[in-house]
């Protein structure tokens, strides 16, 4: 890499991250899973509770945070852990899913409980990859925002950013 566009990396690194300060989505109400248990933005290094995460995670495949949002917050109120979600039954969990559409994404996040419950959560990538409806933009996204790990989330919103760059 050159001295100019390494320069230009830096310069660009700094206006995402300012305009992420200005307009990114750092409201608890809007992302109750991205703060602390207190409520707080998460400081560098410190880690999330993944099960909201992840349960946001797959909701947000294919469906726009405001209509996501509701059902987010019945489903917590629902199965409030990944060992209630696996003791529960797959009606239960349709049921609640009914209205967000891609009913393989709520049977997938019931069959992965079933594989989680009881064990401490994956905190590597290729083990987020082996759950059921997990792929490499998910896993990239809990790992980053749960464990503060390193890994870039490439979703329809990164690739259009990148284009207009």
């Amino acid at each position: 890499m050159t001295e100019l566009s390494s320069f230009r990396l830096d310069e660009t690194q700094q206006l995402l991250l300012r305009w992420w300060e200005r307009h990114g989505r750092r409201d608890p109400v809007q992302k109750p899973w991205m703060f602390t248990a207190a409520g707080a933005w998460p400081q560098p290094h410190e880690q999330l509770e993944p099960y909201g995460i992840w349960v946001a995670e797959v909701m947000l495949q294919q469906t726009q945070l405001q209509v996501a949002l509701p059902y987010w917050q019945r489903w917590m109120e629902a199965f409030p852990t990944v060992e209630a979600l696996a003791a529960a039954d797959e009606q239960q969990v349709l049921l609640l899913w009914q209205g967000l559409g891609y009913y393989a994404r709520a049977r997938r996040l019931h069959q992965a409980a079933q594989q989680l419950q009881g064990r401490p959560w994956p905190e590597e990538l290729e083990a987020w990859l082996l759950l059921p409806g997990i792929g490499r933009s998910t896993a990239g996204s809990i790992l980053s925002s749960a464990f503060d790990r390193p890994f870039a989330i490439l979703d329809g919103n990164v690739k259009r950013v990148l284009a207009r760059l």
